[in-house]
């Protein structure tokens, strides 16, 4: 069966920096699973598995703009949050990585400079605006219940449970 809209979908992958470096993997652990074509992935990761099959193994560049992002600059890419929003860690220090919950969901940002209550966090994810490529090979692929379809994720296994 092939990838398309409405499928739920389970791979593997290995990320890698633009030296090759490996930035993480899930190659040893449980595979990602998605529902394809409902917003639930990286845009550049859809994309590539779009119409591949159950054991279709390769290596994708996406274009930064559809996985993590570009850099945001200027104004735009700083904010002032209390520190009690930051996930992470319980002392802070500028170079951090912590997550916040947004609208969106957790967001990965980064501790610019902090104080007793507030921190200025740099909103860019790590990874934004850089060249990563990603080693993907697909586990399985199978049609959605219609109540996966209806509720726009999976169920069970991987998936949401409720």
């Amino acid at each position: 069966m092939q990838i398309t809209k409405n499928t739920v979908v389970e791979f593997f992958y290995t990320l890698k920096d633009e030296q090759g470096e490996i930035l993480e993997s899930n190659f040893e652990s449980d595979p990602i699973v998605y529902l394809h074509g409902h917003d639930n992935m990286m845009l550049g990761l859809e994309k590539a598995l779009d119409a591949k099959e159950a054991g279709s193994e390769f290596t994708v560049t996406p274009d930064p703009k559809d996985t993590y992002g570009e850099v945001i600059t200027g104004d735009a890419a700083q904010m002032r949050v209390s520190v009690k929003h930051l996930q992470g860690a319980k002392v802070w220090k500028a170079g951090m990585s912590a997550l916040i919950q947004t609208e969106q969901g957790p967001r990965q940002v980064t501790v610019v400079k902090v104080g007793k209550f507030m921190a200025t966090i740099d909103i860019n994810h790590p990874l934004a605006g850089k060249e990563l490529s990603f080693d993907l090979k697909v586990a399985s692929v199978r049609e959605a219940s219609e109540e996966e379809i209806a509720h726009g994720h999976v169920h069970g296994p991987g998936g949401v449970e409720h």
